[in-house]
């Protein structure tokens, strides 16, 4: 079983590993661990220390000093006796945590059904012709795609205009080849086609962790691993930029479906309700230091469950569920809960999903002519989109993202009764939010 091993090294190794410029060894960190076999290709990641807010009004905060930051590094333990790896591996010398690394998936829809409207449709209900007159097309925004990496080409052809890619700013997990933007067609174009619904000037960041190295698994199998070091490259994305003009918005249409993939819950390496778990940790210092992150809420709704969805009772855990992101339900264009859509609690955060977006509609034609971008891995994107063309007038520093998250809450279209596990506080209202912002006097 792939394991995370979190360690406390010395101050000057962390604030090696914490620099992008400086190559560390796994072995340089971890040494000679009992009881499993270091993965030498995954590079060491430092995750900065959560710190609990000293009154219940304030927020969690992280302190990614070397002085109180950790080291990740990435392994392999026998099937055979996991109780028994882990606590040996627990009570080596600098080991603060063993955690599970857990496949992650694209988050497919069940299917079946035809589209509901087209993306022309979407564009219309995101009000994109008021958000061009306002100039918030995206320009000059970050937008990544945590996915399965992007075929620009694609994109292109089907929208018809030119679409900026990042290759500077992009990244491969290790072992993952191929140029940012060349992908094969597949989800993760389906999910930059869809972000680019309201933000087509935004300039897309492609992160392909979903395509595994992973031996014996399926070419759409990832690994949880990969996405922390994503996490850790594109915090030095977000550090990298002038604070006044600060503005990343990250995607991501997957999730873990099987507590078979994880420790049991209460086991403290546990992912799926743990805020502990390093992935989790390190979302959200990304929030923290001004991204905005939003999830896919998962395709395991109580009418129409994916078959892999293997939990009973709320599906929405880990990251996806966790305080700092936006969790996407979905809607058709007639603003219907589509029945994949899953349903709260939420398993970080009780209140999840959020909102909805729409979803299940004719866009990019990833896989076909007739085949509909479906999913809360088509709504998640779509939302990413608005927030983007958002971020095209407000920085991160001007309005912070637990900040924008409030007002996309406060003004999505709600259901009779208010919050409810099944739209969250409702459909995404863009005339609302902008309204809202010019309200509440947040300058553009």
């Amino acid at each position: 079983m792939r394991v995370l091993i979190q360690l406390r090294p010395s101050v000057d190794l962390i604030t090696a590993v914490a620099d992008p410029a400086v190559p560390v060894a796994s072995a340089d960190v971890a040494g000679h661990l009992p009881g499993i076999v270091l993965d030498h290709s995954f590079a060491p990641v430092a995750v900065p220390k959560s710190v609990p807010p000293v009154r219940v009004t304030e927020e969690l905060t992280y302190s990614p000093e070397p002085a109180d930051a950790t080291v990740v590094v990435r392994g392999e333990i026998g099937d055979d006796d996991i109780a028994g790896y882990v606590s040996q591996l627990s009570a080596a010398r600098g080991v603060t945590g063993v955690f599970a690394d857990p496949h992650i998936q694209t988050i497919l829809t069940c299917g079946g059904t035809p589209a509901v409207g087209n993306w022309h449709d979407v564009e219309t209900l995101l009000r994109h012709g008021e958000l061009a007159a306002a100039g918030l097309d995206g320009t000059s925004v970050a937008l990544a795609i945590v996915d399965t990496g992007i075929n620009v080409a694609r994109v292109e052809q089907v929208r018809g205009g030119e679409v900026t890619i990042d290759k500077a700013r992009s990244w491969n997990p290790p072992g993952v080849t191929g140029t940012a933007g060349e992908f094969p067609v597949d989800h993760g174009t389906m999910c930059a086609f869809d972000a680019l619904i309201a933000a087509p000037k935004a300039a897309l960041i492609d992160i392909p962790v979903l395509r595994s190295t992973r031996q014996g698994g399926t070419t759409m199998d990832g690994l949880l691993s990969d996405a922390l070091a994503a996490y850790a490259h594109l915090r030095t994305v977000l550090t990298d930029q002038p604070a006044v003009s600060r503005a990343l918005v990250i995607s991501n249409s997957w999730g873990s479906f099987s507590p078979k993939w994880d420790f049991p819950v209460g086991q403290p390496g546990n992912y799926s309700d743990n805020p502990s778990h390093p992935f989790n940790v390190i979302v959200g210092s990304v929030e923290s230091a001004g991204a905005d992150i939003l999830f896919a809420a998962g395709n395991c709704g109580r009418d129409c469950p994916d078959e892999r969805c293997a939990y009973k009772e709320r599906p929405i855990g880990g990251a996806n569920s966790h305080p700092g992101v936006l969790a996407v339900g979905g809607v058709d264009t007639a603003g219907i809960r589509v029945g994949y859509s899953s349903q709260g609690p939420g398993r970080l955060t009780a209140r999840k999903p959020d909102i909805c977006a729409y979803t299940h509609f004719l866009g990019s034609t990833a896989f076909g002519a007739t085949e509909p971008d479906t999913g809360t891995s088509a709504a998640c994107p779509v939302a990413a989109g608005l927030v983007a063309a958002i971020r095209t007038e407000w920085s991160a520093t001007e309005l912070p993202p637990a900040r924008l998250r409030a007002l996309l809450q406060r003004t999505a279209t709600a259901q009779a009764g208010g919050y409810n596990y099944d739209y969250g506080y409702g459909v995404v209202d863009t005339a609302a939010l902008l309204a809202e912002l010019k309200r509440t006097g947040t300058r553009a």
